[in-house]
């Protein structure tokens, strides 16, 4: 991608506000240990905070030990870069007879540009309810 199309499709990608239908659910600075041979952020450094904070909505379902079993999508949209302050927002997909849904996306606040955000991130988690054996077990669904 050139450079004037590469700033194009940022531009086009840059947002005013943060979603208003998703739980801000974790918020975080990389720091330069987490950066690749190019100056940007690790994917899986990436990836290891968004499983982070998908947990955090299906743990008040799972009120006990989870685990992740699926990443069911993750899409990468733009690199994350040093000095980025990160927001992870999670909602709720579905609830299973053991299982919790959650979709995160995470929005980059650049060093240079505060108060304007970049998608940067989305990924969907499936999470298990597990018992002390590591075996699947029920949740309650929340009254409706």
């Amino acid at each position: 991608m050139s450079d004037t199309s590469s700033a194009a499709s940022t531009a086009a990608a840059t947002l005013k506000s943060l979603p208003t239908d998703m739980e801000l659910v974790l918020k975080v600075i990389p720091m330069p240990a987490d950066c690749n041979a190019n100056g940007d952020i690790f994917g899986g450094w990436v990836m290891a905070q968004c499983d982070l904070a998908g947990s955090v909505i299906p743990a008040r379902y799972a009120k006990g030990r989870q685990a992740t079993v699926a990443v069911n999508e993750f899409i990468f949209k733009q690199p994350v870069r040093l000095g980025d302050i990160l927001s992870f927002y999670s909602k709720l997909v579905r609830i299973g007879r053991t299982s919790v849904t959650v979709t995160v996306e995470v929005f980059a606040e650049r060093f240079r540009a505060q108060g304007e955000y970049i998608k940067v991130t989305q990924a969907t988690f499936t999470y298990v309810a597990i018992d002390d054996n590591g075996r699947p077990r029920p949740i309650e669904k929340p009254d409706a």
